[in-house]
């Protein structure tokens, strides 16, 4: 006969074997889903960024010694469908929006995260911003941003309940070049007042 610590162990194996086999069959599915549902092809609309580049002199801003450096916020327009990244092992959704650009010395490629945000019910997994800022204020290694091509794209991570984290990006892409301040203050408050008589009309409408 079996002692009871025995039997303790041939159950508790028993039940270890089984969660894993669980486990693993969770996981294999969920990404059966996703690859049917083509969530690494997702469309999104990036539109209507209009930066703005203020000379700071703070170390919280990036500067060093109090030597000026340009940091830029935005306001952007977004839409998105992420309803395809939740099944049931999909715990949360985690979206961010970069901006990737180059160095003019060939040095290599950065890139920075001007915006992110947190889903967690497929019901408000539908993304639609409009005029939304920017949550980071962004610098360069270097003094300056301006004068610099941005390629702005959307990413997501998803954060499962079992398994590892899954990471993608949308198909949408939009570029700008950013104004130096001088220039890119006055045509952005143009543009600001542009879209603040266009929703007035919206409303009168």
């Amino acid at each position: 006969m079996f002692s009871l610590a025995q039997r303790f162990q041939v159950v508790s194996n028993k039940a270890m074997s089984w969660s894993l086999v669980t486990m693993a069959f969770v996981i294999v599915t969920s990404w059966i889903q996703l690859l049917h549902d083509n969530v690494f092809s997702l469309d999104s609309s990036i539109a209507n960024i209009m930066p703005t580049v203020r000379v700071r002199s703070s170390r919280y801003f990036g500067s060093s010694n109090g030597k000026p450096k340009e940091n830029v916020r935005l306001e952007f327009d977004l839409d998105a469908d992420l309803a395809p990244l939740f099944n049931w092992n999909t715990k949360q959704v985690f979206v961010y929006l970069t901006a990737e650009y180059n160095e003019p010395d060939g040095l290599g490629g950065n890139v920075v995260t001007f915006w992110d945000h947190i889903i967690q019910d497929k019901a408000k997994s539908k993304v639609t911003l409009r005029a939304a800022k920017s949550k980071y204020s962004v610098w360069d290694a270097t003094d300056r941003l301006s004068e610099k091509e941005l390629s702005f794209k959307l990413h997501w991570n998803i954060q499962p309940w079992v398994g590892p984290l899954a990471y993608g990006e949308t198909a949408g892409e939009h570029v700008i070049t950013i104004q130096r301040p001088e220039e890119g203050h006055a045509k952005s408050n143009k543009t600001k007042k542009a879209r603040r008589h266009a929703n007035q009309r919206a409303k009168n409408a």
